[in-house]
């Protein structure tokens, strides 16, 4: 039996190479119709800006024209305004019932409308919530709760130029319904503003008795007034 000397190396036969072809790359298949992949690209394109437009209109915020002389002199024909949809769409994700603030100026669904026949979304301002008494008498708006059980004019608080303007129509201690509030354009005199004094809530036209608006028809308070630029304002 041999032995290893101490500095002496195992002997490792050698390993022998072998020889593999050498590897090609392959041009990429050409497409027959590279015109209809950017077609496709272009098509997704569009519609993912579209969905983004419909996600944003119903959760974020929405833009209208104003129509008429119901808001006036605070909003005028021709006018561009935002509406905040965050409030609303916080409201729905918590469970719960979306309430405007008094005094603010806010855009919903007309309870009346028909295609053709009349505008879908009108702008009014808050004026009274549900449980309180509104009587409009003698050119004055007077809105009773606990708070004031004597009435107060709710336009004494509201950042209107013409809030001393005689406020025209007739309501005689209407109460406001549960989930509805009462709401009046800014142009009270003449009847330039069909609202809850004289019936834009009753599901009949025909039918001029005071009608508050469901709350559930509230797209959102106006935010900004953005066009034209040099009247640009927020509320």
């Amino acid at each position: 039996m041999g032995f290893m000397q101490p500095n002496q190396q195992p002997q490792i036969p050698n390993q022998p190479l072998q020889r593999y072809p050498a590897e090609t790359p392959q041009p990429a298949a050409k497409s027959r119709y590279p015109w209809l992949r950017d077609l496709i690209g272009l098509l997704l394109f569009i519609v993912a800006v579209f969905v983004l437009a419909a996600i944003i209109n119903a959760t974020v915020f929405r833009s209208f024209s104003v129509v008429g002389p119901s808001m006036e002199d605070t909003l005028f024909t021709g006018e561009r305004i935002i509406v905040n949809r965050l409030p609303v769409t916080w409201a729905a994700v918590s469970g719960q019932e979306y309430t405007p603030e008094r005094g603010q100026i806010i855009v919903f669904k007309n309870p009346q409308f028909k295609p053709g026949d009349a505008e879908e979304y009108i702008v009014k301002r808050v004026v009274a919530f549900a449980g309180e008494k509104v009587a409009v008498e003698d050119c004055k708006v007077a809105v009773y709760n606990d708070s004031h059980p004597e009435g107060f004019d709710p336009y004494q608080n509201f950042d209107v130029s013409n809030k001393d303007d005689c406020v025209t129509g007739r309501v005689e201690d209407y109460t406001v319904p549960e989930h509805e509030i009462f709401v009046i354009g800014d142009h009270r005199n003449g009847y330039y503003s069909h609202d809850s004094r004289d019936g834009i809530g009753n599901g009949d036209a025909a039918d001029h008795s005071p009608a508050a608006i469901p709350l559930s028809d509230v797209v959102g308070p106006v935010s900004i007034l953005l066009m034209p630029l040099d009247k640009f304002k927020i509320f």
